[in-house]
């Protein structure tokens, strides 16, 4: 069965490749995580997927609006990293975000599924073209 490609909304953390953040799965928002696969030898990376609640992805997109402005102004040269990871106007609600999604915005262990995850680049005509690429990504389960 061919599986279609979906929109990753956010990317929170990234080492050789996404590792964190929300996407879609069979069209429904979902927090991904990698984990490390000892058992299985793929080069595509296994990832828990858990749901995320409307109100709950509601703030990480809030947050993740946040950040891509920093990241944005970062590459057009009006900040530094010092200001990392919200622009001065914004860090107040950034930080007040990073409280109420830090205990909510987390794998839940009695609902998630393994999947493996295929990211690539995708188009968006409002994308800046500065920092990260918006991507989607392919998923299939273990």
């Amino acid at each position: 069965m061919e599986t279609r490609w979906e929109l990753v909304h956010t990317m929170t953390d990234y080492y050789d490749g996404p590792r964190k953040g929300i996407a879609d799965f069979q069209g429904r928002p979902h927090l991904y995580e990698s984990e490390w696969d000892h058992v299985v030898d793929d080069d595509l990376p296994a990832f828990r997927l858990s749901p995320v609640e409307p109100a709950v992805f509601s703030l990480a997109m809030e947050s993740w609006r946040i950040w891509r402005r920093w990241e944005n102004a970062y590459h057009e040269g009006r900040t530094t990293s010092e200001t990392h990871p919200a622009l001065p106007e914004d860090r107040a609600r950034f930080e007040e975000l990073d409280r109420l999604l830090e205990p909510v915005l987390k794998i839940d262990e009695t609902n998630f599924i393994w999947a493996r995850g295929e990211f690539k680049a995708r188009k968006d005509p409002e994308d800046s073209g500065k920092g990260f690429a918006p991507l989607e990504v392919r998923w299939s389960l273990r």
